[in-house]
């Protein structure tokens, strides 16, 4: 069983931004993915970016591209969310997600899930 705790949601003005963290409890698989995806009150749960530990490739939401980085400390087998320009429209509990495989987008493919940080962005 991995463990995945998040850290670093907020509330924030439009604009602002906010960096979010996860770290892993262990590393168990030679390649993994860890990754993030958030949901909005009403709304299913949807990808915002992943990363794959073996060759540290990246996968982001159209919506998020140009505005959030995906960066990992391999050492500490943790992840972050840099979110930059910040719309009310991101408004979501973030999750942090991992999987033993390569990244993908998919929801269902993600085998261990945080709890959740909540991210709430003002207008």
């Amino acid at each position: 069983q991995v463990h995945l705790v998040e850290s670093g949601g907020g509330l924030v003005q439009a604009g602002g931004s906010l960096t979010l963290s996860c770290a892993a409890s262990k590393r168990t698989f030679s390649n993994y993915a860890m990754g993030w995806f958030r949901q909005a009150p009403g709304k299913d749960r949807e990808f915002v970016a992943a990363t794959s530990w073996a060759d540290g490739g990246t996968l982001y939401a159209d919506s998020v591209k140009d505005r959030f980085t995906i960066s990992r400390d391999s050492a500490k087998i943790a992840v972050f969310l840099r979110m930059i320009s910040l719309k009310p429209e991101d408004t979501a509990v973030y999750y942090c997600a991992a999987r033993s495989a390569g990244a993908t987008e998919f929801v269902g493919d993600y085998q261990w899930w945080g709890q959740g940080t909540q991210v709430t962005v003002s207008s």
